[in-house]
């Protein structure tokens, strides 16, 4: 590393004098550090942004500046802790959320929120509703920003666009495993008019655009010490989306018995209490401006979620494992046969879902 943290850090308009800069838990995108400094001084976080994986972080951190300042405001105005409650990004010196280093690599640095609690699963109803909560909040908080966001993620969660490279994969069948998995192909196509359906919706504005997390698991939530949601954190991935996708990925990260890559399928299946307790926190805070269409299809996005997961995690095993990091050559089968096997519990289950979606909206 040509610059030091040290040097890094001082680029950036900390209050008081830095102590130490130490790494902070093992992220598996950017690389992060805990800033200490002297005295009573707030301390910071800085992160190394992962630019293999984020293309355009300028983009990002424009995105997350704007964000985080509507939400500040709105926070303000609900007389609450603006500096809590919301994630504060630190400027550098010449005004820029982000700084690129000797050596192209790109940093940002917000404010530690002290005396909090996360959590890495939901293990009982009552915690996956405060789940719930806090995305509902964070969407709700959001629902009248006007100001445009950039597409860092371009196709993300469009299932035009995943049908597209899907067809592409099967075509070139690069390593030849298509022929032994022609039964898990069957399962994507036999869904793929459903699906495109489900996704046209958006497209013609049925389902409206808005301000999308899109990575809901609870471990990305701070709760206070009191239980309490305090602040949605990792908020790279805001974008302009259907807030139904965050909805959908919070149900299969939250509600799934097993893991994601789990090969006993007896233990994958959607555990219903957790379905319905994070849609209960949910919709205790996104009822007041979503609109009938997305009530109607918020169940369906769980559905449409995990489809994409087996749909990309078997087309990353045809195409020879360049996408998603595996164990071995059938890392990525593992992951899409529990993938599916979750996929075919809600299928099951999606009376229920709607029922209880009915229910909690009213």
């Amino acid at each position: 590393m040509k610059e030091t943290l040290s040097k890094i850090g001082n680029v950036f308009t900390f209050e008081g004098t830095i102590k130490e800069i130490r790494p902070l838990g093992e992220g598996l995108i950017n690389d992060t550090f805990f800033v200490e400094t002297e005295g009573n001084s707030p301390n910071y976080i800085l992160q190394r942004k992962n630019k293999k994986i984020f293309q355009d972080i300028p983009a990002m951190m424009d995105n997350i500046y704007k964000v985080t300042t509507h939400l500040k405001k709105k926070i303000i105005e609900q007389g609450g802790d603006p500096l809590r409650e919301a994630l504060t990004v630190t400027l550098t010196a010449d005004g820029k959320p982000y700084y690129k280093d000797a050596e192209n690599e790109y940093w940002a640095a917000c404010l530690f929120i002290e005396d909090t609690i996360t959590y890495q699963y939901a293990d009982s109803p009552q915690l996956a509703a405060q789940g719930g909560k806090g995305i509902g909040k964070f969407q709700a908080m959001l629902a009248d920003m006007k100001n445009p966001l950039a597409d860092i993620l371009p196709g993300f969660h469009n299932m035009r666009f995943r049908f597209r490279q899907w067809d592409e994969v099967l075509a070139k069948d690069p390593v030849g495993r298509k022929s032994q998995v022609q039964e898990e192909i069957s399962w994507i196509e036999s869904r793929r008019k459903e699906m495109l359906d489900f996704w046209a919706k958006a497209e013609n504005g049925e389902i409206p655009t808005r301000v999308t997390h899109n990575d809901t698991k609870i471990s990305n939530i701070l709760f206070d010490k009191t239980g309490n949601v305090l602040c949605v954190i990792d908020l790279d991935t805001v974008l302009s989306s259907i807030c139904l996708n965050d909805y959908g990925d919070a149900i299969r990260s939250y509600a799934n018995a097993g893991k994601e890559d789990d090969e006993n399928l007896d233990k994958v299946y959607i555990k219903m209490d957790i379905f319905e307790g994070y849609t209960k926190g949910y919709l205790s805070e996104t009822k007041v401006f979503l609109t009938p269409a997305e009530i109607e299809n918020l169940a369906f996005s769980a559905k449409y979620i995990t489809f994409e997961q087996v749909l990309r995690f078997l087309m990353d095993y045809i195409d020879g494992d360049n996408y998603y990091k595996v164990k071995d050559e059938t890392h990525n089968l593992v992951r899409t046969r529990a993938q599916y096997k979750l996929l075919r519990s809600m299928e099951d289950n999606y009376g229920q879902m709607c029922a209880i979606v009915e229910k909690l909206a009213k």
